[in-house]
């Protein structure tokens, strides 16, 4: 079970960034926030999987945020700025995936590793990757294939990333420092 103390340290600086983005600054951004942690304290015990509890206060926030707007102007419509997705988003954790995929991508086998730096990174489709390496079609994008999978299995060693139903990124936290190649 979650404490208030914990709840609060651990994701007040992530909604406040959240609702000051929504809100353009709005000088209710903090009471909006405050209204988040209350909604949030007299919840938490509801909260089956604390892996979910950064999207739960996410959804909470949006929730307060059109509430207070509502609440400001009841007969007008919601700012153009206020429409929500059903899917939380902060944009800097496909950035920290990024980087952190970057860095195990060098520890690859040389072959994926060049493979997927030219696919991936250079954008280079997989029949202009065959003629760039010289090897059949097929062969590159087994080689793409086999790197993609390396990649995957590294980075859930050691991280445990979240996304959401179209693969974008909702989660990510390190559990280890260094990825690590499992050898078959």
């Amino acid at each position: 079970m979650l404490k208030a103390e914990t709840l609060w340290e651990a994701h007040h600086e992530h909604i406040r960034r959240f609702v000051d983005h929504k809100t353009h600054f709005h000088p209710d951004a903090e009471d909006i926030v405050q209204n988040v942690f209350m909604k949030a304290f007299a919840r938490v015990d509801d909260v089956k999987d604390d892996l979910k509890i950064r999207a739960w206060l996410y959804q909470i926030a949006r929730n307060c945020i059109v509430d207070h707007y509502r609440k400001q102007k009841r007969t007008g419509e919601l700012p153009d700025q206020l429409c929500f997705s059903d899917e939380y988003e902060e944009p800097d954790l496909t950035e920290e995936a990024v980087a952190g995929l970057k860095n195990v991508i060098r520890l690859l086998p040389d072959k994926y590793r060049e493979a997927l730096e030219l696919s991936e990174l250079s954008e280079m489709s997989q029949k202009e990757l065959s003629e760039h390496l010289g090897i059949s079609y097929s062969g590159a994008k087994s080689r793409v294939q086999r790197g993609r999978k390396m990649i995957k299995d590294m980075m859930t060693s050691c991280c445990a990333i979240e996304a959401d139903r179209y693969g974008n990124i909702i989660d990510y936290r390190v559990m280890q420092e260094e990825p690590r190649l499992k050898r078959s």
